[in-house]
C-alpha cells in the first residue's frame, strides 16, 4: 500500500505528467460504440486482450415490437464467456484465461421481414484492465485516502504498461527466432539447389561427351 504524501504544489504537475504518459493506455483499455442493428441480422466486434485481464461491459439495446436480440461473447475457440437471450440492457464481466481474440456479437431475430421493422440502436461500453477496476469500491474496502487511490491507479497503469512492453519484447523475440530459422532453411535449400544444379550440369557434360564420341564427332 502506498503511504507517501506529497505537498499540494507537487501533486498537480505529477498528475499531469502521469496523465500524459498513460493516456494511450487509457484509450486502448476502454471504448464506447453505438451502431444500428438491422432486423434479422448479426453484427460482431472483435478485440485482442491479454491474459488474466478483467473485462467489464455495459450494453443497451432499443426495444422493437416482435424483435428479439441475443448477445453472445466468445473467444477464438468458440467458448462462450457470456450469453443473454432477448437482451435489452445489462452488464457483463469476465477474466481472460489467455491472450486471445474475443468476439462480442449481437443478433436480431424477428418473424417480420426486413424493412418492416426499424433498426435497433445498440450502445456498448467496454473496459478492460485498469479501467475495469472499481477503485471506489477498493477505497471503501481498504479505507484508502483519495491520494492513495490515485497512486494505486497509477501503480496499476504502470504495471499494465510494463506487461505490455514485456509482451511486445516476447513477440519480438519470437519473430526474430522465426526469421532466423527461416533464413537458415532458405540458406540450406539454396546450397542444396546449387549442389543439384552443379551435379546436373556435370552429368550433362559427361553424357554429351559420350554421345559425341559415339557419333564420332569428337575424339
Amino acid at each position: 500500500r502506498w503511504s507517501a504524501v506529497l505537498p499540494p504544489c507537487q501533486r498537480r504537475p505529477m498528475a499531469r505528467i502521469a496523465a500524459l504518459l498513460l493516456l494511450p493506455v487509457l484509450i486502448e483499455s476502454a471504448f464506447s460504440i453505438s451502431f444500428f442493428l438491422p432486423v434479422n441480422s448479426r453484427k460482431c466486434l472483435r478485440e485482442e486482450i491479454h491474459k488474466d485481464v478483467l473485462v467489464t461491459g455495459e450494453y443497451e439495446i432499443s426495444e422493437q415490437a416482435n424483435t428479439k436480440t441475443n448477445l453472445k461473447i466468445t473467444d477464438s475457440s468458440s467458448h462462450t464467456l457470456y450469453s443473454k437471450e432477448d437482451a435489452t440492457k445489462g452488464k457483463f464481466a469476465f477474466t481472460t484465461e489467455d491472450y486471445d481474440m474475443f468476439e462480442v456479437c449481437f443478433e436480431s431475430k424477428s418473424p417480420m421481414g426486413t424493412g418492416r421493422v426499424p433498426d435497433q440502436l445498440v450502445n456498448l461500453d467496454m473496459k478492460h484492465g485498469v479501467e475495469a477496476k472499481n477503485y471506489e469500491e477498493i477505497a471503501k474496502v481498504e479505507k484508502l485516502k483519495p491520494l492513495e487511490v490515485e497512486l494505486r491507479r497509477l501503480e496499476d497503469l504502470s504495471e499494465s504498461i510494463v506487461n505490455d512492453f514485456a509482451y511486445m519484447k516476447k513477440r519480438e523475440e519470437e519473430m526474430r527466432d522465426t526469421n532466423e530459422s527461416t533464413n537458415t532453411r532458405v540458406l540450406y535449400f539454396s546450397i542444396f539447389s546449387m549442389c543439384c544444379l552443379i551435379g546436373l550440369a556435370t552429368w550433362q557434360v559427361f553424357y554429351l561427351r559420350r554421345f559425341f564420341k559415339a557419333k564420332k564427332l569428337i575424339e
